[in-house]
């Protein structure tokens, strides 16, 4: 009996630990979908062009408070050219995505977020990964455009404008009747300022760019004095004015910056805006290379500017000031002060008073011949961006052999000047 009932009981017992520890297996486990990829300029380290990558990158999503925007242009300027280079404050940790301003529409909008919704057409101040196919971006950074402002211009308009209106109104204070002086008048800022400009009634305009951009400047506006920056434009200056100027709006810093102030009237305003002096080639970083490389002394290092004595400032009855956009807007907070600046902009558009220029339009594939053209000083207007464009047809060796001998040529012929 034991031997039968334990020869009878053997298989049921076997059995149960099976049934126990079974775990159901789903009839068909489905696959993750892999993760959705954007199309992205990557900075992968400073230094030169090469350092520029298109790379696919996660797709940006909306968090808390943020605002989604499917980029349809890009601006370029002077601080991205600066940050490639590494010689901005605060260089990022890169690999970085780059890129300050962009237009485009808005595909998600994250918690918290009132007054935008999805399919509105907006500009967007953003720090860093602008260049993108999308980007995430708080929402007091982002401005809302109308139906008839291409999305090009309205990249173009945002950052150049913005710098023009607060450094020639509410820095300067240009009124009627006044003069001012600025540098590079080739550039997007430089267009930007001769049209606001234009908005006060005779407001003479002393202005400094390469020679072959002067026809292109003077269709752009009233521009009363243009002179190659390879001249001693502060004598010319003085030929027409002996007093000086009213105001001078300075983007190149470094002995430009003492010549300004120099040819200030009594109660004029100097501001400085950019330090595209520094700017040089491949450089990664001219600081350091000046430094291990020159070995100069601190008074003769050519970027360095006479210090400023109070006191000859209060005897000279002169105003010093400065602007940087991205540290008042993403250090400081003056996001508020910044958008009721881009409202006074897009107005102004609406009105007709003002119009971006834009240089050219490139795909990002082409981000390092764009971003070449813009350090070699040889745009007159705006450098765009485009994800959607199609890349240029790339040059063979010898073509390319060819155009850099024929530039050379050009080159020796007439320099290239500084800031534009």
């Amino acid at each position: 009996m034991p031997e039968t009932t334990e020869n009878a009981a053997a298989p049921e017992a076997d059995a149960k630990p099976e049934e126990a520890n079974a775990t159901p297996v789903p009839e068909q486990a489905e696959a993750a979908p892999p993760p959705k990829e954007m199309k992205s300029i990557v900075l992968t380290g400073f230094g030169g062009v090469k350092m520029l990558k298109v790379q696919q990158k996660p797709e940006a999503s909306a968090g808390d408070g943020d605002v989604l925007v499917r980029v349809k242009a890009c601006g370029m300027s002077f601080p991205d050219l600066m940050v490639r280079q590494g010689v901005i404050d605060h260089p990022p940790k890169t690999p970085v995505i780059m890129g300050f301003e962009c237009a485009g529409v808005v595909e998600a909008v994250g918690e918290n977020v009132t007054g935008f919704q999805v399919g509105d057409r907006v500009v967007a101040f953003s720090d860093y990964k602008a260049w993108s196919e999308l980007v995430a971006v708080p929402q007091e950074y982002v401005y809302k455009i109308g139906d008839s402002l291409p999305f090009q211009d309205a990249a173009a308009l945002l950052m150049n404008y913005v710098v023009a209106y607060v450094i020639v109104f509410d820095q300067a204070g240009l009124r009627e009747g006044q003069s001012i002086l600025a540098h590079s008048l080739g550039g997007g800022v430089g267009h930007a300022i001769v049209q606001l400009a234009n908005t006060v009634p005779n407001v003479t305009i002393f202005g400094t760019a390469s020679s072959h951009k002067h026809d292109a400047i003077k269709s752009n506006g009233n521009v009363a004095h243009l002179f190659d920056h390879s001249v001693d434009y502060t004598q010319a200056i003085r030929k027409e004015s002996s007093d000086g100027v009213d105001i001078v709006l300075d983007c190149l810093c470094g002995d430009d910056t003492n010549k300004g102030i120099a040819i200030l009237k009594p109660l004029g305003k100097y501001i400085l805006y950019g330090s595209s002096n520094i700017v040089t080639g491949e450089t990664k970083s001219f600081f350091s290379f000046a430094k291990s490389k020159l070995q100069l002394p601190d008074n003769l290092v050519w970027w360095q500017v006479d210090k400023v004595n109070p006191l000859k400032l209060f005897d000279d009855n002169k105003v010093i000031g400065g602007f940087q956009l991205r540290r008042l807007l993403f250090r400081q907070g003056h996001h508020a002060y910044v958008s009721s600046v881009v409202s006074r902009v897009l107005d102004l558009h609406g009105q007709g008073k003002i119009k971006p220029v834009i240089d050219s339009v490139w795909a990002f594939e082409d981000v390092g011949e764009a971003m070449q053209k813009l350090c070699d000083r040889k745009n007159i207007g705006k450098v765009i961006l485009d994800p959607n464009a199609e890349p240029r047809p790339k040059t063979t060796e010898k073509e390319a052999a060819e155009a850099t001998e024929n530039a050379s040529a050009e080159e020796k012929k007439e320099p290239v000047q500084n800031g534009e």
